[in-house]
């Protein structure tokens, strides 16, 4: 016997804008129905119910929608947008399907097991978040799981090949991408500034010692070129011609 699909109620709404927002204030979650040959039409569930719904459906799952009161049809919840901080739902789309037509959509990848590179050599994992797949709406899969137990070293690669897909959806995905692998720990090479630093600080030495010798009133080198003039000639006299 199948198993009931969950549902949710919809009232059509005529506010639209940013006056929606008295309806939240109220309990109440703007929405939108839309699909295959029909109309856009604006909505408000219960927040409180969508937020129960959501829980525990993801985006492959199929949910029956009544629109006031009339007859359910089933849907998709296709993108649900949140408040930045609160992180409540503020606004949600509603795709309704025909359960004859085939659907392309990106179900979740799910990671089980424990990867020996990541526990014992310190990597880290890097994996797919998701497959992209086509096929019926009852047919889509909630999630695709990724075992990564194989994952013993630096070198183990699982390819999305090796998942188990079901056979009665398309996979669209590329067979031969990486689906998951153990990336090595990055170390950081220090740099050794001591010789760089014994040489500033005998090149500090020396200039500190002419420094010093200036300030005694110690004679220029001969040919020396004083600060500012040129070299003394003959008898100290500067070498420019009067």
């Amino acid at each position: 016997m199948p198993t009931a699909r969950p549902s949710l109620a919809a009232a059509r709404r005529e506010i639209l804008g940013k006056k929606v927002a008295h309806l939240r204030r109220a309990g109440q979650l703007p929405a939108v129905v839309f699909g295959h040959g029909e109309p856009s039409t604006p909505v408000t569930v219960d927040a409180h119910a969508f937020d129960l719904l959501r829980r525990h459906v993801g985006a492959t799952t199929l949910i029956d929608v009544s629109v006031d009161g009339k007859q359910s049809k089933p849907a998709l919840v296709r993108n649900v947008q949140f408040d930045p901080v609160k992180r409540r739902p503020l606004h949600v789309d509603l795709f309704l399907v025909r359960m004859t037509e085939e659907l392309t959509v990106e179900v979740p990848i799910v990671v089980t097991g424990t990867a020996e590179a990541v526990e014992k050599l310190g990597g880290t994992l890097s994996h797919l978040d998701h497959l992209r797949v086509r096929g019926l709406p009852d047919h889509l899969p909630q999630r695709i799981e990724l075992p990564v137990d194989g994952l013993t070293d630096f070198d183990a690669v699982i390819r999305v090949r090796d998942l188990a897909v079901p056979s009665d959806v398309t996979l669209l995905t590329d067979p031969d991408e990486v689906a998951a692998k153990v990336l090595p720990p990055r170390i950081e090479i220090e740099e050794a500034p001591a010789a760089e630093e014994a040489e500033e600080g005998e090149e500090a030495v020396a200039a500190e010692g002419a420094a010093a010798e200036t300030a005694a009133g110690t004679p220029p080198a001969a040919g020396a070129t004083p600060a500012g003039g040129t070299p003394a000639g003959p008898g100290g006299e500067s070498g420019s011609t009067r």
